[in-house]
């Protein structure tokens, strides 16, 4: 009997969070991904680290990201510039020139690991969160292929 008691009451209590779930409006959480990214970089040279734009359905530009660094580097710097991307034979786009920003990754003596973490936000919510590992090595430290 005890047992069917409880039961009850759980089945109670599940089914009053259910509607007070029901009656509030709900907005969908927007997505937050992230992604791992690993750079090679010079010493005292820029680098680029990302590119972020937004390219609309009709191969015209839409708003700009926001672009956060969570997490600086330990040895290097980073700087975010505007400028204009052109791109052929993009999605449906047979040719488009859009604004965009780019990063770039800076690390004057310095040689090693170097790890930093931007978060990327779009229009609409949508989070992407950078995780990026950039190895720096010397000038003639890097195989050439």
């Amino acid at each position: 009997m005890r047992v069917i008691l409880q039961a009850c009451a759980a089945i109670l209590i599940c089914g009053s969070f259910g509607a007070a779930a029901a009656q509030a409006p709900q907005q969908p959480v927007p997505p937050e991904t992230t992604v791992e990214r690993q750079y090679r970089a010079l010493a005292n040279r820029d680098t680029q680290i990302g590119i972020y734009l937004n390219v609309l359905p009709d191969c015209t530009s839409g708003p700009l990201p926001t672009i956060r660094l969570v997490s600086p580097p330990t040895a290097g710097k980073v700087v975010v510039k505007t400028a204009k991307a052109k791109a052929t034979n993009y999605k449906a786009c047979l040719a488009l020139e859009v604004p965009a920003y780019v990063a770039f990754y800076k690390a004057p003596e310095f040689l090693g690991d170097d790890v930093l973490t931007i978060a990327v936000k779009y229009q609409g919510g949508r989070t992407e969160i950078q995780k990026i590992t950039v190895k720096v090595s010397a000038p003639g430290g890097q195989q050439k292929i």
